[in-house]
């Protein structure tokens, strides 16, 4: 709270509060980010809305017909069949989430997971909130970029690296990278997940 009160205080025009999920509640796809950052979602109030990770974000989802353009700019662009959340609402100190932030965020999160089909989950800190929102074990569900755990019913984790800043920057992230994880997202989006009992190649 005083963390929101010092950023209203900085800048007046922010949002400064908690950050609403983007997107259809019935989306087959969610996508799932870390937290708002301070002149993205936190400036604007929607989530991916910062300059670079939002950039390519948008750009993926408007590649592979999630929405309605590349551009996050304004309003954002209509998103099709696709819904953006945070693993925290709030912008965290330093834009570091801690675990009591994740911890106190984990009964949102697991509420939105039910609709989608797919989940496509952005760095390790989020793969494990996940996981922990759907009561499933770490150690069942390791994190890997590309990696797919089929989570019952035929829905589908996939796990990616997040489009940071910093792993844009060190090409810990590529765009081609970011593009083979979308393409599957949307063969799986477009197939209903995976049969159930069947397993990821």
């Amino acid at each position: 709270m005083a963390l929101r009160q010092d950023v209203r205080a900085a800048y007046p025009g922010y949002h400064a509060a908690p950050v609403r999920s983007f997107g259809p509640a019935t989306a087959r796809l969610l996508v799932v980010g870390l937290a708002p950052a301070l002149h993205g979602a936190n400036a604007s109030g929607r989530p991916f809305s910062d300059e670079q990770s939002g950039a390519l974000i948008y750009r993926m989802l408007y590649q592979y017909g999630f929405a309605s353009r590349a551009e996050a700019t304004g309003e954002g662009p209509e998103l099709r069949d696709c819904r953006i959340t945070n693993v925290v609402k709030c912008l965290p100190p330093q834009n570091k989430p801690v675990a009591q932030e994740i911890n106190a965020c984990n009964p949102f999160l697991a509420s939105e997971l039910a609709p989608a089909r797919v989940l496509l989950v952005l760095g390790g800190v989020a793969h494990k909130a996940v996981v922990r929102a759907l009561a499933s074990r770490q150690r069942d569900r390791v994190f890997g970029h590309g990696a797919e755990h089929v989570i019952g019913g035929g829905r589908v984790l996939i796990d990616s690296y997040h489009c940071s800043r910093y792993n844009l920057n060190t090409r810990r992230l590529t765009e081609a990278m970011f593009a083979q994880v979308f393409a599957r997202v949307r063969q799986l989006v477009d197939a209903g997940g995976l049969p159930a009992g069947a397993a990821p190649p």
